[in-house]
């Protein structure tokens, strides 16, 4: 919900207050931490401003604010040099310890250090590290970079790129090209290609060979590119011992330390277990699927997530059984007609879904690459009742989610205390800790407070932008900050779906039932019309603009069809640009086409006429 006039008043009174105090004290006249806090600042003749909240009129209103923007529910709340002192664990102890000197060494101001090793760190050699640093070095900075890569429970590790280029993005779509050249075999007899389809017969170990090999050659591009930049590389763990300071482990356990005057973390995030017996014994994620050196077989997939769908989608386009556990919805998170729609096409093709199961163990019954493995899991019936059953198997692959790379980062030596609610990620706005004015944080590690709805957006394309951004705000006058609405996004499941914008959920959460109109389409592609097994399973393509009334502009855009991906960024720079229903309307498709249904979109969802398109 946005923040009410009132929220907002509150908000700008206690900003005043942090902005115009070097040690701002938040404080109750009865408090006992709060009197010895005070008295501990005087007697170090340090200065200090206190107001007392139990004594003014809106104190409960502060309160309520200061709760809001530090998670601190007591008193006292303490900022020094603009920073949250968060005291926690002990921390109202020490600080009644400290004097004035000691005070810069706890991670509350800027000049900590007289001079550093390095005018920027960055702590992640993913895609939006590299960005940063890169960006950093062109203005003539010293920049480092550390990137470490710790093993997979199995021992899968991978080079310099983080997970995009070694376990995410480009190996993906890769193996759903490998699984689109498959469905094109099985068109080939309805275009005439004689022999194709009986001809079907995929080699996994080639494929991950030409994988593999193309990802090598990423990482010795990417390693070049730091060297004749001239940011310096290094091949370590990265761990903060206080503010500004990180000690550096190698692969062989050596040790040392450097400084930075501002330090980003970017270390992405990793997929989850489920924490259930067997399940880093013999299961796996996708952190090892792309480089498996051997065929996985039948495959159970764990997981509703897009990766889940992704990796279910391009397995069973290669020829592989596959069987997805879900334990609640699709695609959480996304436009659920859409998830819905894909989960209908998925199954149409023969992928087995079983939904609301929870899976409880994993027993190995043959070893071998694969395996025999059999999944025990409960499952809920329409009727309420609980079945418990399992599933045999050659690989289970969990895509429940992923965490932070945060947890072993001694982020608490600098004030930062990680939650496991919000996946251990690192509280920012516009990409700085709220907490540590010189420590920054992008991608997937952070809880970005300008995000819109509180949605992340862990996207490769996002996380460079923000790098890219920082940097130049941190090293040139630039101010040009990380827009995070309209970010366009593409799931690539065997049917893609490309969406903009506002899904349809959050549109009406947002601005009410009333206020918008949605307009949408059922079609057929041209390059499927003529396919008879696509016409026996009734495929079908589907789109919907989500329209604001009162101003015409188009807030929602979602395409579900053949190159989806494709489509969709096209259309990414309309939305920026807020291009509204007329746009659109006026715009001149291509024919025949899957995007130019977007620019001839007439039914209303609210008028309940037919959404199949009649004719070419």
């Amino acid at each position: 919900m946005p923040p009410t006039k009132v929220a907002e008043a509150m908000a700008d009174v206690v900003e005043k207050y942090i902005n115009e105090h070097d040690v701002m004290i938040f404080s109750k006249s009865w408090c006992p931490y709060c009197k010895k806090i005070k008295e501990a600042l005087r007697s170090a003749n340090v200065e200090f401003y206190a107001i007392e909240l139990d004594k003014i009129d809106d104190g409960e209103l502060i309160l309520a604010e200061l709760i809001n923007k530090t998670e601190q529910e007591t008193v006292p709340n303490i900022f020094i040099k603009k920073q949250h002192i968060a005291l926690k664990q002990g921390r109202v102890a020490t600080l009644l310890n400290t004097t004035d000197t000691e005070m810069k060494h706890q991670g509350v101001d800027n000049d900590t250090l007289d001079s550093y090793d390095y005018d920027l760190i960055v702590i992640g050699g993913g895609s939006g590290g590299l960005a940063c640093s890169k960006e950093a070095r062109s203005f003539d900075k010293k920049v480092c970079v550390l990137d470490f890569v710790k093993p997979t429970p199995i021992g899968t590790t991978w080079g310099l790129g983080g997970t995009c280029v070694n376990v995410g993005c480009i190996p993906k779509k890769l193996m759903h090209q490998a699984s689109l050249i498959g469905e094109y075999a099985n068109d080939s007899n309805d275009y005439g290609w004689s022999q194709l389809e009986k001809a079907r017969q995929h080699d996994w170990s080639k494929m991950i060979q030409s994988i593999q090999t193309y990802i090598r050659s990423l990482n010795f591009k990417y390693r070049t590119d730091l060297r004749s930049k001239d940011v310096v590389y290094e091949n370590a763990y990265g761990q903060f011992v206080s503010p500004h300071r990180l000690k550096l482990t190698d692969k062989k356990g050596q040790t040392k330390e450097i400084t930075g005057k501002y330090i980003v973390v970017a270390v992405g995030g990793r997929p989850k277990y489920p924490n259930i017996e067997g399940d880093t014994k013999y299961g796996i994620t996708s952190d090892d699927l792309f480089s498996l050196n051997y065929d996985p077989g039948k495959t159970i997939v764990v997981g509703a997530s897009y990766v889940a769908l992704e990796c279910a989608g391009f397995l069973h386009g290669i020829g592989r059984e596959v069987h997805i556990f879900v334990r609640s919805i699709l695609l959480r998170g996304f436009d659920q007609q859409m998830a819905s729609k894909i989960g209908d096409y998925m199954s149409s093709i023969g992928i087995q879904f079983h939904h609301q199961t929870i899976p409880t163990r994993i027993e190995c019954l043959e070893e071998g690459k694969p395996g025999k493995l059999r999944l025990y899991y409960r499952q809920t019936l329409e009727s309420g009742d609980i079945k418990e059953t399992y599933e045999d198997c050659n690989t289970i692959l969990f895509a429940i989610g992923r965490e932070a790379c945060t947890q072993d980062l001694n982020l608490d030596q600098i004030g930062i205390h990680l939650n496991p609610i919000n996946g251990f990620k690192i509280k920012t706005k516009e990409e700085q800790s709220i907490h540590v004015p010189w420590l920054h944080a992008i991608g997937d590690c952070i809880d970005e407070q300008t995000m819109p709805l509180g949605k992340p957006l862990e996207l490769t394309p996002v996380a460079i932008q923000t790098g890219q951004l920082l940097a130049r705000r941190l090293f040139s006058t630039s101010s040009i900050k990380m827009d995070y609405y309209n970010i366009p996004t593409t799931v690539f499941t065997p049917i893609e779906y490309g969406a903009i914008g506002y899904c349809e959920e959050d549109a009406i959460l947002q601005l009410g039932q009333d206020n918008i109109e949605v307009f949408h389409s059922e079609f057929i592609p041209l390059e499927w019309a003529i396919c008879h097994h696509r016409e026996e399973i009734k495929a079908k393509s589907y789109c919907k603009l989500i329209v604001e009334k009162k101003t015409g502009r188009v807030i929602g855009f979602h395409v579900l069809s053949p190159n989806s991906g494709e489509i969709t960024q096209g259309y990414a720079v309309a939305m920026r640009l807020g291009a509204t229903k007329n746009d659109f309307d006026m715009t001149v498709g291509i024919h025949p086409t899957c995007s130019e249904n977007l620019t001839t979109l007439s039914v209303t969802k609210s008028s309940g006429d037919s959404v199949e398109k009649e004719g070419c």
